[in-house]
């Protein structure tokens, strides 16, 4: 019986390809790492698009997957039967929290509105103390550029404080991005009292 993972990531992406080669390539090579470390992928649950590809990347690589997915896109046909484990959700709040509870790192590719949802979230979560877990952002061909340009400026207005800022790690490279997130999920859960380690049951994301 193969050892379960000893790491967790959670990955907000596209459901589309995006118009450059290079975003199939990011999330692909996302995957193969995760598979080739012996870490989990926990992620939306889709088949299409950037979530398709780096789910199949990770079980292609012989790592563990967990999709996350609520019913009303299982009924669409949108949910990747090939998957390690598939839970079926009744909304977006449940899907978001348990991606959260079973995660010990996050990290967005590229994506739409609904990765820019879910990774804003899960650092405001971070910022008020719901969890305690290290967050990246990977910006491949400078997909993210005008949005890091937009935090730098509600920095400089005086809505972000710079510590809340330096939270989110950013990077070019995904191996680099891997490697920081790991050491900085040790460092946190070092530090940081059991009770703290998951995302709150009473936070946001639990659909109430």
């Amino acid at each position: 019986m193969k050892a379960p993972a000893t790491f967790s990531v959670c990955v907000y992406c596209g459901s589309r390809d995006g118009t450059r080669p290079a975003y199939l390539a990011a999330a692909q090579a996302c995957g193969q790492s995760l598979g080739q470390r012996g870490w989990q992928l926990v992620y939306g649950g889709g088949s299409t698009g950037l979530m398709g590809a780096v789910a199949d990347a990770t079980l292609q690589a012989g790592g563990p997957v967990i999709g996350i997915i609520p019913d009303k896109l299982i009924q669409r046909e949108l949910g990747h039967g090939g998957v390690t484990e598939l839970q079926v959700v009744g909304s977006m709040h449940e899907r978001k929290h348990k991606m959260a509870q079973q995660s010990d790192a996050f990290v967005a590719l590229p994506g739409g509105i609904g990765t820019m949802e879910e990774i804003f979230e899960i650092w405001t979560w971070r910022q008020l103390g719901y969890h305690s877990k290290p967050l990246g952002l990977l910006n491949v061909d400078g997909c993210y550029d005008h949005l890091l340009r937009f935090i730098d400026a509600l920095r400089d207005e005086g809505f972000l404080w710079p510590d809340v800022q330096e939270l989110l790690l950013i990077d070019t490279d995904i191996e680099r991005l891997l490697d920081r997130l790991h050491t900085e999920a040790r460092r946190l859960k070092a530090q940081t009292p059991p009770e703290l380690q998951v995302a709150a049951p009473g936070g946001v994301a639990d659909g109430t």
